[in-house]
Order: C-alpha cells, then structure tokens, then sequence
C-alpha cells in the first residue's frame, strides 16, 4: 500500500543465540580447576560457554603440545555445537553473530580458540579460515586475547 511505511534495514540481519542459564555462567566463572571445568562440560555438553573454558584451560596451562591438541579439540567440539545452535535459532550462513551479543559469545570464543590453536599447531589454512569467518559473523571483530 503507498500509505504504508516500511523501515530499511540496516545491514544484515542478526543472530542472538538463547542467553546461558546464569547458573551454568555462574558454575563456569567459579570453577577453579580443570577437573571441575570437566564436570561442568560433562554436564552441560551443548552448551558453548563451557567448552570455551574447557579450551582456554588447557591453551592457559602448560604449554604444551598436548595441551594444545586438547584446547583445539574443545575449541572444536564448541564451534560444532554453536553451528548447530545458530541453525537452529534461524541462523543460515548468511546473517551477523555480533560479539556484542552477551549470549553470543561462547561461540565465538570457541571459533577465535580455534583460529589460535590451529594456527599454534601449523594449520595455517584452518587459522585463515576461522579468522576470517569471525569477521565474517562479526564485521567489528576484535581479537580475543588468548584465555
């Protein structure tokens, strides 16, 4: 109808997954061992705040070669279950998942986690790849520190 306004959408459209239960968050900020870290993940193995500090655990430990295999490999398990969730929630390949999106950001620090330990391994082209899907999803994309 020409008497009808209709607002123009700014940029693409965006992608907010389901806020975390706070208990979950609170349970993730609290623990202060990796065994209890485990346990939240063992417990909640959907949810991407809790690989995400599975991940950071292991890249913030030792240093070593293992334990960059294993922060990659929840880094991994988190970018995977977030794909899921994102489809889930409507997401198709093509809308932002902005950081600036609180409930957002388990994902995207499972994807940044594994854009740095491929990267740490020598899989330059998984880096490369995680790295730029991050801007990708979130054109103001900062670096995430490590852990």
């Amino acid at each position: 109808m020409a008497d009808e306004w209709a607002p123009l959408s700014i940029g693409r459209p965006t992608v907010v997954l389901p806020a975390p239960d706070p208990r979950l968050v609170q349970q993730i900020v609290s623990a202060t061992r990796l065994d209890q870290v485990a346990a939240i993940v063992s417990d909640h193995p959907d949810s991407m705040d809790a690989w995400a500090a599975l991940g950071h655990w292991y890249e913030r430990s030792e240093g070593t070669l293992v334990d960059a295999v294993a922060a990659y490999g929840c880094f991994r398990v988190g970018y995977h279950r977030g794909l899921d969730a994102l489809r889930r929630n409507g997401w198709n390949g093509s809308q932002s998942v902005r950081w600036e999106d609180e409930p957002n950001r388990g994902f995207l620090r499972c994807v940044s986690g594994l854009a740095r330990m491929a990267e740490r391994l020598g899989e330059l082209p998984e880096a490369e790849r995680c790295a730029g899907f991050l801007i990708d999803l979130d054109p103001d994309w900062m670096p995430e520190p490590a852990g």
